[in-house]
C-alpha cells in the first residue's frame, strides 16, 4: 500500500498541512524528504527502516552519503536529500550569528558549531573569525586530529586571523568521546592562544567544547 491510499488525514503531507511539522513524527518528516518509497514500502517503511537500523534520527543524520545509500530503498537520491537539508541547517545556523552579535547570541553559536563538529569521529579544532562589531567573517576548521585529539598550532591561528583581519576569535573543538569536559590540554592551549593573539589586540571571546549531548563554555565557566 502507498501513502496515496492511506486515510488523508494520515498521509504526512496532509498531516502537516493541517496540524504543522510538530504533529509529524521523526520517520513521517524524514519520508517527506525522501518523497517516495520502493518496492511494496513506503516512503514513510524506508524512513522507519533507516531510524530502527542506524539507532535514532540523529544517527541517521551523523551518518556518511555511503552509509545512507546502502541502505535499503534509499539510493544516491534519498541520500543527498538527506544530506542537502542538514548542510542547509548548518548554513541557516551560519547565516544568523552572521547577522548579529554573535556573541552576544551565544545559543545559535553554540547550536551551529555543534552542528559543524559534533559529527566528526576524530577531533576537530575550528575557529569561527569575528569583526570588531562580533560579526561573524568566517568559520574555519584549522586542524584535524585522531581520535585521542588534534595537534593546535598557535602560528597558524594567528595567521589566519590576521588573514581574516579579525578583531575577536571564537574557538570550538569537539571531544570523539562524547565527554564535552574541557581537559587540561584544552585549557593550556587556550591560554596559549589568547597570549599570542593578545599581542596583535585580538581578543578570544570563548572556546567551546563540543560533546555528545552538548557545548561546554570557557567563558560561562570563568575559564577566560
Amino acid at each position: 500500500m502507498t501513502i496515496k491510499d492511506w486515510p488523508e488525514c494520515e498521509q504526512p503531507r496532509e498531516k502537516m498541512k493541517r496540524r504543522g511539522t510538530n504533529a509529524l513524527s521523526d520517520a513521517e518528516l524524514l519520508s517527506l524528504l525522501l518523497g517516495q518509497g520502493t518496492g511494496d514500502w513506503s516512503a514513510v517503511d524506508v524512513a522507519r527502516n533507516l531510524i530502527k537500523e542506524f539507532g535514532g534520527l540523529r544517527a541517521v543524520c551523523d551518518a556518511s552519503l555511503k552509509k545512507l545509500c546502502d541502505n535499503r530503498g534509499l539510493g544516491i537520491v534519498g541520500s543527498t536529500r538527506i544530506q542537502a537539508t542538514l548542510e542547509l541547517g548548518r548554513r541557516y545556523l551560519f547565516e544568523t550569528i552572521s547577522r548579529g552579535d554573535a556573541f552576544e547570541n551565544p545559543t545559535v553559536t553554540r547550536r551551529f558549531l555543534s552542528s559543524r563538529l559534533r559529527h566528526h569521529s576524530h577531533e576537530v579544532f575550528g575557529v569561527l573569525f569575528l569583526d570588531n562589531a562580533h560579526r561573524v567573517i568566517a568559520f574555519e576548521e584549522l586542524f584535524h586530529g585522531t581520535i585521542n585529539g588534534a595537534s593546535v598550532y598557535p602560528r597558524v591561528v594567528l595567521q589566519r586571523a590576521l588573514a581574516h583581519n579579525s578583531a575577536a576569535v571564537i574557538f570550538a573543538h569537539n571531544h570523539p568521546s562524547g565527554v564535552a569536559e574541557p581537559s587540561t590540554a584544552d585549557r593550556q592551549i587556550t591560554e596559549t592562544l589568547c597570549s599570542v593573539l593578545s599581542l596583535v589586540d585580538i581578543r578570544v571571546l570563548d572556546h567551546f567544547v563540543i560533546g555528545e549531548t552538548e557545548a561546554v563554555s570557557f567563558a560561562e565557566r570563568g575559564l577566560l
